[in-house]
């Protein structure tokens, strides 16, 4: 399957996901489907077998899951199943992406949006800058209940619930760092709002004022609004490296002595 097939797929769950009640307790309940069907194998290769039809398929999450959660989130469920995928790894990510979604989407409903994102971030930003908390997180040796303990109680009663909920889900990561886990989740808030997103190094904390024409010299740049996150980074001579989606803006001293130093051989 294509990746640009695979990427129209998630899409149209995407659609599926946001004609329902922007509730969280139907994140939780995507989040216990994908657990199950990660957890038994036999369950994954049938509700993704392509020499099956598409309604069979649909029928058994029906079967399977009717009763046990929400009408809203057997839909969602039973319309994933019913498109095909590369693999059960491939299902898996696509419910686990409607879960987080529906856990940012009750957050905005609840005008919270805001600081769930600023909180991922900044967590974010701990964990990449405490070796040990990082290699805790990672250390695939311990539980992962045990992991996800470790971040409720960091941030339990200091950050907004739907941060716990998707902090302790970025534990269980099936692909990339920790931090990747969680910058994907940013990207997810972002694309709810309709924004790009872009994380700006900088030297020096920026100024209201140096922020805000940043971010609408940004915004101009990509022809939409763009939330910011700001990194002091002392790596950055000076100057500020801004990274919005895969392209580099590379305005620091230290860039441009590289760029001279390419151009001179």
């Amino acid at each position: 399957m294509s990746s640009a097939a695979e990427e129209s797929r998630l899409s149209a769950l995407d659609r599926v996901l946001d004609e329902q009640q922007p509730v969280s307790t139907l994140a939780g309940e995507l989040f216990a489907v994908v657990d199950a069907i990660e957890g038994q194998p036999a369950l994954r290769r049938s509700l993704t077998d392509p020499g099956l039809p598409e309604e069979q398929r649909k029928a058994l999450a029906r079967q399977l899951l009717t009763d046990r959660i929400s009408p809203a989130a057997v839909w969602v469920v039973e319309q994933a199943v019913g498109m095909r995928w590369s693999g059960g790894r491939s299902l898996i990510s696509a419910v686990e992406r409607q879960g987080v979604r529906a856990e940012l989407r009750a957050a905005q409903q609840n005008g919270q949006l805001d600081n769930v994102e600023d909180e991922l971030f900044r967590f974010g930003r701990a964990v990449v800058g405490d070796q040990h908390l990082s290699e805790a997180l990672r250390d695939r040796r311990s539980e992962v209940d045990a992991r996800q303990g470790l971040v409720t109680r960091l941030l339990d009663g200091k950050a907004h619930e739907a941060t716990v909920v998707l902090a302790r889900r970025a534990v269980g990561n099936r692909g990339g760092s920790y931090v990747d886990t969680v910058e994907g989740y940013l990207a997810l808030a972002a694309d709810l709002r309709r924004r790009g997103l872009a994380t700006v190094r900088v030297a020096r904390p920026l100024t209201p004022e140096q922020h805000e024409r940043l971010r609408a010299a940004l915004s101009r740049q990509v022809g939409r609004e763009v939330a910011m996150h700001v990194v002091v980074d002392p790596d950055v001579l000076g100057g500020v490296r801004v990274e919005l989606g895969d392209e580099v803006i590379e305005g620091t001293v230290a860039g441009r002595l590289d760029d001279a130093r390419r151009r001179i051989h």
